[in-house]
């Protein structure tokens, strides 16, 4: 039975725990024993008699042989076979040993597992861990598997380990950096979507930054040894407050939990059964500790809810200069009252410098919305006027006819018609009748300048009064590097250029943040200066944490910092983003090929916004560790029209 009903994690794939079992030829035993009576949802199964090798049988009436499987397809339904059995591929198998018998027996068995466990419709397989530093041949015979398959996931179990002096396991001398082997694995498998990663927690946890890195990377299972897991005051299985962390990271990655192992712990012996009196599962007291974990867990913000589907979801960036946006998407935007209350406090501040309180009763403030929409700055002006006893005449200019249809309805309702005047015109084309104190907008998208922000206030500003003010003031774009395996085969899966070369809004969830953000754009209105122009280049030095380990970069998250007046600022920026806010979600980068950047070798990056006669476009590209195509030349790809 799944883990628990937490607010907001009842559809999370991370509710359903397994646990890995022997080989048995009694399958439906083996079901009920572990999933009616030990409370798991499915189990971790071998498929095939250990003591089987193909070459032991060949010659001998091999043609008549029966695979020595765990059983009949008919021994459970399509439904249990499907939802209670992941298959675990023969942990026998050395694909690249020097002894050419074993080397043939393995691609033989691995081939007729995949096969039987394809025929009975299970939805995975766990690959063994590769044996040595070399895993080619391996690979090379998954990556013709993966080839033929449509449903089936292979998972492959690689141990959760990386030596950095203190965190060295006894089971791993050999192996230094266990995200190199699965990387180098990955890769030879051409990033298949099909292929993920099994880890097996150890009892010792690599550093955080080191463990940090993999939250971006496709993780289906996350095995955990009875031998990991400490010994309460009652003498109960737990987990110490690291390995806690880590797991509740899993559950928020939709990462499931296996149990391993025989139990380790002597539990009193009022908990040998259960309350019917039949013989209690000897790891039911490991699976009640993961399911407590899971309860314990935050329950997701509402907000967060509403979010669930966009996580990870590409979605390409608005037009909102060439397109009119529609009812639905103002509605989203409008109903982040956060940034209305940004704005509200920032119009207030700048009306208060504007008009000293000895002149509040006879000066008017002239204020002009510049994209107005459907009135919710002009909303948040009228207010901050109010709240500062100041007097205020708005200008609510908006291109888009249908919106304007929805400002006339909302100055009607509100009484406002002595004070705001609306002008149904592109602002950049707009010839006023007079010049304003403050100019309000909010054309900003989730990179800043990429929703042309820039472009609009120059043709905007010269209605401004040479010592008006613009609200934003500035704002400034940020990148950093991350770890994206979901959003890459996502990106590969269009199997053009293309999309690799678009920029893409994206609510960031499955991903690893390398390093921190840096800044690239800073604009600043209004800018009166006459050699102005919004072209811009940045080249920006990355460096991983020393104890990070390497790790593979999928491409750049975007983000944005904007100050509206003063001291009011708005952003998306991780380290001072403004809180509950939901307006933005980041702009994704994609890079066309991976690369892989290691600690102490400077990740070298280079961003261009490029300006044209009809439209503005980003290029990107590495010029350190290893050079990338250029992305995006001339826009080829994406272009943001003007």
């Amino acid at each position: 039975m799944p883990l628990g009903e937490r607010g907001g994690w009842e559809r999370s794939e991370s509710r359903y725990c397994g646990v890995e079992t022997d080989f048995s030829d009694d399958v439906p035993s083996l079901l009920s024993f572990n999933i009616s009576t030990g409370g798991f949802d499915y189990v971790l199964a071998p498929l095939m008699n250990p003591s089987y090798r193909p070459s032991l049988v060949e010659g001998k009436g091999s043609d008549t042989q029966v695979l020595p499987v765990s059983g009949s397809d008919l021994v459970l339904s399509p439904s249990q076979w499907s939802s209670h059995v992941v298959g675990k591929i023969s942990s026998w198998i050395d694909l690249d040993s020097e002894d050419e018998v074993l080397r043939m027996d393995s691609e033989t068995t691995l081939k007729q597992e995949i096969a039987w466990a394809t025929h009975l419709s299970l939805q995975a397989c766990l690959l063994p861990t590769p044996k040595g530093t070399s895993c080619a041949n391996y690979a090379r015979c998954v990556n013709q598997v993966l080839q033929g398959l449509t449903n089936l996931q292979l998972w492959l179990r690689v141990p959760l380990v990386k030596s950095d002096g203190d965190s060295t396991d006894a089971t791993s001398e050999d192996l230094t950096d266990s995200w190199e082997q699965w990387n180098s694995f990955r890769l030879l498998c051409e990033h298949d979507s099909k292929l993920s990663v099994a880890l097996d927690v150890m009892s010792t946890l690599p550093s955080e930054t080191s463990l940090g890195r993999w939250m971006g990377e496709s993780i289906r299972a996350a095995i955990i040894s009875t031998n990991s897991f400490l010994t309460n005051a009652r003498g109960y299985p737990c987990l110490s407050k690291r390995h806690q962390k880590l797991i509740a990271g899993f559950f928020d990655h939709a990462v499931q939990v296996v149990v391993s192992g025989k139990p380790v712990h002597n539990l009193p012996k009022a908990s040998d059964s259960n309350t019917e009196g039949t013989q209690r599962h000897p790891l039911r007291s490991y699976l009640d500790y993961v399911a407590y974990l899971f309860q314990k867990m935050e329950p997701l913000p509402e907000q967060e809810r509403i979010e669930l589907g966009y996580r990870d979801f590409l979605q390409a960036p608005l037009q909102p200069l060439m397109d009119n946006l529609e009812a639905q998407t103002y509605e989203t935007f409008e109903r982040d009252s956060i940034k209305y209350i940004q704005y509200q406090r920032a119009v207030a501040k700048a009306l208060v410098d504007r008009v000293p309180d000895e002149k509040a009763s006879e000066l008017t403030t002239v204020l002009m919305v510049v994209g107005a929409g459907r009135g919710p700055l002009v909303r948040a002006s009228l207010q901050a006027a109010e709240e500062t006893n100041r007097k205020l005449k708005v200008y609510a200019v908006e291109k888009n006819p249908n919106a304007v249809v929805t400002l006339h309805n909302l100055v009607k309702m509100e009484g406002w018609e002595g004070i705001v005047t609306i002008i149904s015109c592109d602002m950049r084309f707009w010839n006023a009748s007079e010049k304003a104190d403050i100019l309000v907008s909010e054309l900003l998208g989730s990179f800043g300048d990429n929703e042309l922000s820039p472009e609009c206030l120059d043709g905007a500003q010269r209605f401004l009064k040479p010592d008006g003010i613009s609200i934003p003031s500035s704002y400034t774009s940020f990148i950093q590097p991350v770890t994206a395996s979901k959003l890459y085969n996502d990106v590969k899966a269009h199997k053009d250029l293309a999309h690799f070369e678009t920029p893409y809004v994206v609510k960031l969830h499955s991903v690893a943040r390398l390093a921190p953000s840096q800044s690239v754009f800073t604009f600043t209105h209004p800018n009166f200066s006459t050699k102005a122009h919004n072209q811009r280049y940045k080249k920006l030095n990355f460096n991983l944490p020393s104890d990070a380990g390497s790790a593979l970069v999928h491409g750049f998250a975007g983000y944005f910092d904007s100050v509206l007046y003063k001291d009011v600022h708005l952003g998306i920026e991780p380290t001072t983003a403004t809180p509950n806010m939901f307006s933005w979600f980041p702009i994704f980068f994609p890079l066309r090929k991976p690369v892989e950047v290691h600690p102490g070798s400077p990740l070298e990056v280079h961003f261009w916004r490029c300006c044209g006669s009809s439209k503005v476009w980003y290029e990107w590209s590495v010029s350190s560790p290893t050079p990338t195509p250029m992305h995006n030349t001339n826009g080829r790809s994406y272009w943001v029209g003007l």
